[in-house]
């Protein structure tokens, strides 16, 4: 295994530890640090103070250590941070940029983008009246909470109406998000769909549910263990195909966490699903 798929390797286990702390979905979180910082957890923006796995600005990772960091033995970094007629700061110079490096940690990075999803997602929904989906949850993360409001807003009513016109300051710095190859600006729709193409699986789904068995279990086929985890001469595609229906068959509960008291049950289908995971975390 080299060096860049162990690294890559742990990224995904602290993504995945920072699901079962939270409930935001494993597939959300894993689709939204590739789009960031293609997992790559020193990740730097050249054209904004954003940086690390989930590429956060500075004050942004100063407002959600601040409230979510003494839940994750952040309490140092939390308390160093003080509020002054809204704004964010850290009187030590020191510390300030150690809680700032904390961006570059996939553990820490991990817990807090699943933290600031986990708040976005109930904000969302108490505005559009609908379960947030992944691409809602990421829109708030890429123009902050008031501008995914505006611009989930305007995409119900006017979707085609230019990107670039109703958000000009974030399109100046994303041009390649707000425009086509061709100069053409690129309409709600169109920026909105591209984002849920590239965020893939997690997309669809942002809450708890059951897309953190599926994608550790899909994760493991990629570290070599395919032969040990499928068995005789079963294919991948046939025991993930397996995966997804017994995975399916424990979703006919009424809710998320019964469905989850039925996934730690102990039978063969659910120790060979853990078996799956635990491999994809090199367990």
């Amino acid at each position: 295994m080299t060096v860049s798929s162990i690294t890559t390797s742990r990224v995904q286990s602290a993504i995945a530890a920072a699901s079962s702390k939270t409930g935001i979905d494993f597939s959300y979180l894993l689709g939204q640090a590739k789009l960031e910082s293609g997992l790559q957890a020193n990740a730097k923006a050249a054209t904004s103070s954003a940086s690390g796995l989930y590429q956060f600005i500075e004050r942004s990772w100063l407002s959600v250590v601040k409230q979510h960091g003494a839940e994750h033995g952040l309490g140092w970094a939390a308390n160093a941070i003080t509020s002054t007629n809204g704004r964010l700061s850290v009187s030590d110079p020191a510390t300030r940029q150690a809680i700032l490096a904390l961006r570059n940690d996939p553990n820490a990075a991990s817990l807090m983008a699943a933290e600031h999803a986990a708040d976005n997602k109930v904000a969302l929904e108490n505005t559009l009246g609908r379960t947030a989906t992944g691409t809602d949850l990421y829109m708030a993360h890429f123009l902050g909470l008031g501008g995914a409001k505006k611009f989930l807003g305007a995409l119900q009513s006017s979707p085609g109406q230019s990107a670039a016109a109703l958000f000009p300051a974030a399109a100046g710095a994303n041009r390649n998000v707000f425009y086509a190859s061709n100069g053409q600006p690129r309409s709600l729709s169109d920026v909105y769909g591209r984002f849920a193409a590239k965020l893939g699986a997690g997309a669809a789904d942002s809450g708890t549910g059951t897309g953190t068995a599926t994608a550790l279990a899909a994760r493991s086929f990629d570290m070599g263990n395919s032969t040990v985890i499928t068995g005789g001469n079963e294919s991948t595609q046939d025991a993930m195909a397996w995966a997804s229906a017994a995975i399916g068959r424990f979703k006919t509960s009424a809710t998320p966490q019964q469905t989850a008291a039925n996934l730690m049950r102990p039978t063969p289908d659910t120790a060979r699903l853990a078996y799956m995971m635990l491999a994809s975390m090199g367990g």
